[in-house]
């Protein structure tokens, strides 16, 4: 399925919002009335109302008939109307022709959008000398461009061209250009969902390939750039795939579900959702469970006869003939095998190789042999020239069965000729049967012996891994429960101290005071309550295997649930500086807990001190994120840090217990800890770097 093309977004058409159609009456100049015209085309196209966009776009070419610039952007529109309303890919390529033959060489960003559209519905018309025509125009120019989104939308094209010769190579290649130019760029809108969308191309193509590990890992890449429907419907179809050849039927099926919902009532997703149904049918079909795979298999016709594509119905009807002809329904099967070949070819010749042999077994079931042949004949023709080594090795074969007839013929001979020779001959073939007895019967000792040693091996390889996963579980305890020990203790010292002055020495505090404390306490002990379920809650989820989950957190959002879990502390200023916009790619609780060790670490150091401060700080650079933790407790020596960096450094119940779960929390999700101390200034600097998504 070459489902590259119809994903594809437009570098240059998309708008944020959704207009009204204007109202060209206020406008003065025929100038003002096309710009008004074109920003409302513009945002029909990103709201996806494609009848409206073709409609409309008329009103705009008879408004730009003598000015070519928008002229050629209004018969873009027009097209692309067509092109995503039923797949009306001819008369969409009427209108893409228009609009580059206005824009070439003109306006570069406008001929780049046609070239593009064009090489999809060349391949998708059948139109292959014109398709390899453009390619060679857009090899020949895609140097002198100088826009970066631009190029990478040539490179884009260039590959996909390849992609339709299953030149997998080539098309990475391109590919992957294509991305560098784009990671330049990548403010936009659309040059992130293009990123998305290249990294996809490419998974799809490690598919076709048959490299499914390769084809996750590539997947994985593309999900942070992915907003749009069309986008995560092609995402999800790409994990099916994927995770339906790996045996994860489980992952495959979460993606299919994912998929089905966003998918069944939208005409633009039709295809995919035909696509997920038969990729769940091969699933089935391969582990012999026919009932679920017909299921599947009409669902992916269904959905492949509503999206008027060929190649999706071509698909569509291979999966129902296969399963037919594994319910032995060969009458069936051959009549809709039959359909699937009259484009199968065209499209892609692996489907056309698999046809033929269905089709030969049906017709070999129902001893048609003259058809079965026939059939069987095309699809080892082109299975041949689909795998150069599969042909070679064919060759072989023969080749080994025509010197073994030979040999047979010339022992024949040499029997016939020397008769006087058979006794000896007799005598050495039992000679032979039996030293092939003794050999056999120890390679089946040996074997025996073997397995023995192999099924010692695995139940030890068992053992290793139960002790393993027991003792992980047994340092996940025991760093939660240090956590817990942490982070609670300073807060319930506050609320101990203030217990224990109001008790024992109440005539100390006047009644302005004692309200303070009263209310401050009261403040601290509802954080605390906060904090603890906050930690339970954050348990909960992570014992079993303390696994991090990262996504992209406000800083602020981050930084103000620190700042309210220390309302209790008075004597000592705890800042914040950050920009407000600002995010960071972590695990949240995970990040929570760092900070808020550290700074009760810088806490225990500035008791007593007048003018204590705490400034937590967070920045960012091109790579990575910074959250630097400093207080002015008078520095130390580095090695009093040294339970950051070294996991053996031994440590008490009160002290070092806060370095070690920084360290180890830190290598949980990543980050990197530097630490600076002064001790003739008297400052001490906790540094986070966290690599950018």
């Amino acid at each position: 399925m070459r489902k590259v093309g119809v994903f594809l977004m437009l570098n240059s058409i998309l708008f944020l919002f959704s207009q009204k159609q204007p109202d060209l009456l206020q406008y003065k100049t025929t100038e003002e009335k096309i710009k008004a015209w074109d920003l409302y085309c513009d945002s029909l196209s990103e709201s996806e109302n494609f009848p409206l966009l073709i409609k409309e776009s008329d009103i705009g070419i008879t408004l730009a008939k003598n000015n070519n610039k928008y002229l050629s952007k209004f018969y873009f529109y027009k097209g692309y109307g067509y092109e995503y309303t039923n797949n009306q890919y001819e008369k969409a390529t009427v209108y893409f022709e228009k609009s580059l033959q206005l824009a070439k060489g003109k306006y570069q960003e406008q001929e780049v959008l046609a070239l593009m559209r064009l090489n999809y519905m060349y391949y998708s018309i059948k139109e292959y000398k014109k398709g390899e025509e453009l390619i060679n125009y857009v090899k020949k120019i895609v140097d002198t461009v100088k826009i970066k989104n631009l190029k990478a939308t040539l490179l884009g094209s260039i590959g996909e061209y390849y992609l339709d010769r299953s030149e997998f190579e080539n098309f990475i290649n391109y590919k992957l250009k294509a991305i560098d130019y784009l990671l330049l760029d990548k403010s936009k809108r659309e040059t992130r969902n293009n990123i998305g969308i290249s990294y996809l191309q490419i998974a799809d193509a490690y598919n076709d390939m048959k490299q499914f590990e390769k084809a996750v890992e590539y997947t994985h890449y593309a999900v942070p750039y992915l907003k749009r429907s069309d986008g995560i419907a092609f995402l999800y179809n790409t994990y099916i795939e994927a995770y339906t050849n790996l045996g994860n039927i489980d992952l495959a099926k979460k993606y299919y579900l994912e998929l089905y919902e966003i998918g069944r009532n939208n005409q633009m997703l039709f295809l995919n959702v035909s696509y997920a149904n038969r990729n769940m049918s091969e699933f089935y079909l391969g582990k012999n469970r026919l009932e679920l795979a017909d299921d599947y298999a009409d669902k992916a016709l269904l959905f492949a006869e509503k999206s008027n594509d060929e190649e999706i119905l071509m698909e569509a009807n291979t999966i129902k003939g296969k399963v037919l002809v594994g319910q032995r329904k060969y009458s069936e099967a051959i009549k809709i095998l039959k359909k699937a070949l009259n484009f199968a070819y065209i499209y892609d010749k692996r489907f056309f190789a698999e046809i033929n042999k269905k089709l030969s077994e049906s017709y070999a079931a129902q001893k048609q042999w003259d058809k079965a042949y026939q059939y069987y004949k095309a699809y080892s023709q082109t299975n041949d020239s689909l795998s150069v080594e599969s042909g070679k090795q064919s060759l072989a074969n023969a080749e080994a069965k025509f010197q073994n007839k030979s040999k047979q013929q010339e022992i024949k001979s040499l029997i016939n000729e020397n008769t006087i020779h058979e006794l000896t001959i007799k005598n050495s073939k039992k000679q032979r049967i039996y030293l092939i007895s003794g050999l056999f019967a120890i390679a089946i000792i040996g074997g025996l012996i073997y397995n023995q040693s192999r099924n010692r091996k695995r139940i030890n390889q068992k053992l290793m891994i139960l002790n393993s996963e027991l003792d992980k579980a047994n340092k996940t305890k025991m760093q939660f429960f240090g956590i817990l020990n942490h982070d609670l203790r300073s807060p319930v010292i506050s609320l101990i101290n203030f217990l224990h002055l109001q008790k024992e020495a109440p005539e100390m505090m006047d009644k302005e005071t004692k309200e303070r404390l009263e209310l401050q306490t009261t403040a601290a002990t509802e954080q605390l309550l906060e904090q603890m379920e906050d930690l339970l809650l954050w348990s909960k989820g992570q014992m079993e295997n303390f696994v991090p989950s990262f996504k992209n957190y406000k800083v602020e959002d981050l930084f103000s649930d620190v700042k309210r879990e220390f309302v209790w502390v008075n004597d000592i200023q705890i800042s914040f500086n950050y920009s407000k916009n600002m995010v960071v790619f972590t695990d949240k609780e995970y990040m929570k807990t760092i900070i808020r060790n550290i700074i009760n670490n810088s806490l225990k150091v500035l008791q007593g001190k007048i003018d204590g401060e705490i400034i937590c700080k967070a920045w960012e650079t091109d790579r990575e994120s910074l959250i630097e933790i400093m207080d002015n407790g008078g520095g130390a020596h580095i090695d009093k840090f040294k339970a950051l960096y070294e996991e053996h450094t031994s440590i008490g119940i009160k002290k070092g217990l806060g370095l070690h779960v920084i360290r180890d929390l830190c290598k949980s999700i990543n980050c990197n800890i530097e630490v600076k101390s002064n001790q003739i200034i008297g400052e001490t600097q906790i540094i986070l770097r966290i690599k950018k998504a």
